[in-house]
């Protein structure tokens, strides 16, 4: 009777440990849908990488500005059920807003003592890539000190009137996130002279980047990411100008879809893919693609920026909540202003 006992409780400790090792050393595997902002030279690199470290996994990249994220997401919310597992969006007001909505899982990563940037304390959402709002213009076409070198002179100064150019911030995040920091730091005149100073609006930054070297525009209000990419890939002599008065600095967002909304009902492989994007493999990628890391300990910037430190000592705020709670009162004024020009 005494060899049963013993037998019994050995067995009762054996089991869970069995089980726990199994569940411990159990690799992700299923479909997982992304939905993401990235550019798509940069989703097709990171879906390579991605698809190495997780063999099991079949992931798929659906692209699309925040804007028409959004749209997407709002529609398919009406259905019950959305069409993604992982959220990837320009900045994190729209994470904020999913999170009070209670769509977001809260997933503590491993990563995240190692982020340089605010994450959500409960899991819902975390920075994966930095992008900067910086302006640009062409060397071959106007010397540095005759177009504006601050974000206030892109709106002010009548000798770049009528050619000035940037995306539109109802389908740009990134764009949404930089006209909001600088409402908040010029107040709601900061759209009039926009509008007052013709500004082209444009839908995608390829319009911006041909306009700049076509002439067509003077000096750009664009992603630092953009003039990098050309510039090396392309051999562009277009220059990048960190304003004066502050580089506007976007941790863009990852989140995971819970279960109850989520396409796959996946968690497992979406918190081991989060993970991954947190980690230095996930983290080289991202600066591959000529974005900044979140890791405080990552040792590269992308090819051809300056250190993140530095963007980070001349930066403008951006307030998160206020583009949450203040959405539609910003597009409002911004189209109000873009219009009051008479155009």
């Amino acid at each position: 009777m005494k060899k049963i006992i013993c037998i019994l409780i050995i067995l009762a400790f054996a089991i869970p440990l069995a089980f726990a090792s199994g569940s411990k050393d159990k690799k992700p595997s299923g479909k997982i849908t992304i939905y993401t902002s990235m550019y798509e030279y940069v989703t097709e690199a990171v879906k390579a990488d991605l698809q190495k470290r997780f063999p099991g996994c079949t992931i798929e990249f659906v692209y699309g500005g925040t804007g028409v994220l959004q749209a997407r997401i709002a529609s398919e919310q009406a259905s019950g059920r959305l069409g993604c597992d992982i959220l990837m969006v320009a900045e994190p007001a729209y994470s904020l807003e999913l999170k009070e909505k209670g769509m977001l899982h809260p997933f503590i990563s491993s990563e995240r003592s190692s982020l340089a940037f605010d994450y959500d304390p409960e899991g819902c959402w975390y920075p994966v890539r930095i992008s900067n709002m910086v302006l640009a213009f062409n060397p071959a076409r106007n010397a540095r000190n005759t177009v504006p070198n601050s974000f206030y002179d892109f709106a002010h100064n009548t000798g770049a009137r009528g050619a000035i150019s940037m995306r539109n911030p109802l389908v740009s995040g990134t764009t949404m996130a930089t006209v909001t920091a600088l409402r908040d730091k010029y107040g709601h005149g900061y759209f009039d002279a926009l509008g007052s100073q013709r500004v082209k609006i444009d839908y995608g930054s390829d319009e911006t980047l041909s306009k700049l070297e076509s002439g067509e525009c003077r000096v750009a209000m664009i992603l630092e990411e953009s003039i990098l990419r050309i510039r090396q890939v392309n051999n562009s002599r277009l220059e990048i100008i960190y304003p004066t008065d502050g580089v506007v600095v976007i941790p863009s967002t990852i989140m995971i879809i819970n279960n109850k909304w989520s396409a796959n009902k996946n968690t497992s492989a979406a918190e081991a893919i989060t993970n991954w994007f947190l980690g230095e493999e996930g983290q080289n990628a991202i600066v591959n693609g000529w974005m900044h890391s979140v890791r405080a300990d990552f040792p590269r910037i992308p090819n051809g920026s300056i250190p993140t430190e530095e963007i980070l000592a001349n930066s403008i705020p951006v307030i998160w909540d206020n583009i949450f709670r203040q959405k539609e009162d910003i597009r409002s004024r911004f189209e109000t202003g873009i219009l009051s020009s008479g155009r």
